[in-house]
């Protein structure tokens, strides 16, 4: 990788890890919203927010959802480096990019069945309780980020770009 084309990576990755926060924070805007709402219209008004619990439920998942770029694009996986934590040099940056081809894999599999549960879901016609919104294209969704994040994962290892520092947003 030359020295250009790294940084247009590195670049790209602060500004992708920029956008899902932008995101994440409006979409944690409008639960909190949803929640304030609700709570005055049931305590205050006798009168709470029809389908409040379903659209509490969309938004977390859309928090989840949009904030797992950032944690790929981070390197922020939960991991436990009993035995990596003194890497050096070589070994350590191979060791990051062969746990990065490892997650890799996983999201592509997460998101191959989230897209197979997303399209038995469409098939069944499957809607929420209150607000009879279909749930399909919300796997289907989830299902597309993961993929993402997948893409995103492999190519930060053939990439072999730098281990994020985990500021910047």
């Amino acid at each position: 990788m030359t020295a250009r084309s790294g940084q247009i990576a590195i670049r790209a990755r602060r500004w992708l890890r920029l956008a899902t926060a932008v995101l994440c924070g409006a979409f944690l805007v409008a639960l909190t919203l949803v929640t304030v709402v609700d709570v005055i219209g049931r305590y205050l008004l006798s009168s709470p927010l029809p389908g409040a619990a379903e659209y509490t439920e969309i938004l977390l998942m859309a928090i989840v959802f949009m904030g797992l770029p950032a944690v790929c694009l981070d390197d922020g996986h939960i991991s436990v480096d009993l035995v990596t934590a003194n890497l050096k040099g070589v070994a350590a940056h191979l060791q990051l990019n062969l746990a990065r081809l490892l997650v890799a894999m996983v999201l592509g599999l997460v998101s191959w069945q989230l897209w197979k549960h997303g399209a038995q879901l469409e098939s069944y016609n499957e809607v929420t309780v209150y607000l009879r919104a279909p749930l399909g294209p919300f796997a289907k969704a989830t299902a597309i980020i993961a993929g993402l994040c997948a893409v995103i994962t492999f190519f930060m290892a053939v990439l072999r770009l730098p281990k994020s520092d985990g500021g910047g947003v």
